[in-house]
């Protein structure tokens, strides 16, 4: 057989659908300035569909400070891995007032927060550790657990009595492997909003010995009274062994970081292939990651705002009877009965009659008969928008309860 005959559209449903939605549904284009009103196919929509949490994309101290860097240094400097030729005095000043705002002694920058999630955990894992993580991780985490030539076991999403159950069958490996454990997590699962458990995951440690991973990425400058991430918001910041979060939400840029203890980082900064062979991060990303850093230090009225509009929002849609899940955080998930041309129509009709713009997630990420809204709030969103966009909801709503979005086939 030919190996390449799998990827016609016409052998899979994936297919069929690229080929329907392409440039719609999937990979559509906003055009514009970056803000909650975009361009889509040449309507001006509102968007609830961009990680930019506090609103920094945009933001005119950010563009001065992106612009400013860009013609000091250009997009090629520093030349080369840091290892060899990459290194800066301005990445190591933005590692350390990382790791100081979320209170670990040293950080380490990564060039892509997805990249750095599955590098940190082959670099932290070796054949005779056992992972044990959460069944609603990220796609990254998985990535990084399929590089682990050792045992990995799956806990039930938040579920406490199993993912004791799995550090038993750990403790028990490890005792033969002579090696360790390493728990992993999210802060904020993405998807759906809903917070990690990590103010029970530590209690753990009392009973069972091991190391906790906790990807924050929209954790990082949302939760915590000074937006230190998840575990600030539990109080237990401490507690966690390793702090991993990316620049593309609330940082609005591109990039990451880990924080942990000094012997940690220092064990990463030689062993991590992701970086070690790759090109340092160009300086107007640091210098510009630098200025996002002080403005989400200084400014904590964007992060009031933000929560102003998420709780506006939230508040909103559960009083007109939505189900918006168990999203504790701004991303807020909106859950609908429906196939999937359903779905699809109900988002047609959102963009072309309400000009709102979100995103739909369908099987497998979520059960099937279900069609899942995500909307993203931010700092820049004000709360006319969220009137309109409950008000649109509600319509939208109404029109599937009576069959208007029913078809078999997605069509545009």
């Amino acid at each position: 057989m030919d190996i390449f005959e799998k990827l016609k559209p016409e052998n899979s449903d994936l297919g069929k659908y690229q080929q329907v939605g392409h440039g719609y549904y999937t990979f559509p284009k906003l055009e514009g300035e970056l803000n909650p009103e975009m361009i889509f196919q040449g309507r001006k929509v509102l968007t609830w569909s961009l990680n930019n949490y506090l609103g920094l994309g945009n933001h005119p101290e950010v563009r001065e400070a992106d612009a400013k860097a860009s013609k000091e240094w250009g997009l090629a400097y520093p030349m080369g891995a840091r290892i060899m030729s990459g290194q800066t005095k301005y990445h190591e000043e933005l590692e350390q007032k990382l790791a100081d705002f979320v209170e670990k002694e040293k950080g380490y920058l990564l060039n892509y927060g997805y990249q750095g999630m599955v590098s940190i955990i082959d670099t932290l894992l070796g054949r005779n550790d056992v992972a044990v993580y959460d069944s609603d991780s990220h796609a990254c985490i998985l990535d990084g657990l399929r590089l682990h030539m050792g045992k990995r076991f799956v806990y039930k999403h938040n579920d406490m009595e199993s993912l004791e159950k799995q550090l038993i069958r750990a403790e028990k490996l490890t005792e033969k492997t002579k090696g360790g454990i390493l728990l992993i997590t999210e802060g904020v699962f993405g998807m759906e909003g809903d917070l990690g458990h990590l103010h029970e995951i530590v209690k753990f440690k009392d009973k069972y010995q091991f190391r906790i991973l906790v990807d924050d990425a929209h954790g990082f400058g949302t939760m915590g009274e000074k937006g230190a991430g998840t575990g600030e918001h539990y109080g237990v910041q401490d507690k966690i062994d390793v702090y991993f979060s990316t620049f593309a939400k609330s940082m609005a840029g591109i990039g990451a970081f880990v924080a942990a203890d000094k012997y940690i980082i220092d064990f990463l900064t030689y062993n991590m292939r992701s970086q070690i062979f790759a090109k340092s991060l160009p300086m107007p990303m640091v210098h510009g990651a630098l200025k996002r850093l002080e403005l989400l230090q200084t400014k904590p009225e964007l992060k009031n705002h933000l929560w102003t509009v998420v709780n506006a929002l939230q508040s909103g849609l559960k009083e007109k009877g939505f189900n918006i899940g168990v999203t504790e955080s701004p991303v807020t998930p909106v859950f609908f009965e429906g196939n999937v041309a359903q779905g699809a129509n109900v988002l047609k009709d959102l963009r072309e009659n309400y000009n709102i713009f979100c995103s739909i997630v369908i099987y497998p990420v979520v059960p099937k008969g279900t069609i899942m809204l995500r909307l993203i709030p931010t700092a820049a969103h004000t709360l006319e928008h969220v009137e309109r966009t409950i008000k649109a909801f509600s319509d939208v709503f109404e029109k599937l309860q009576t069959g208007e979005y029913d078809a078999d086939e997605v069509t545009l």
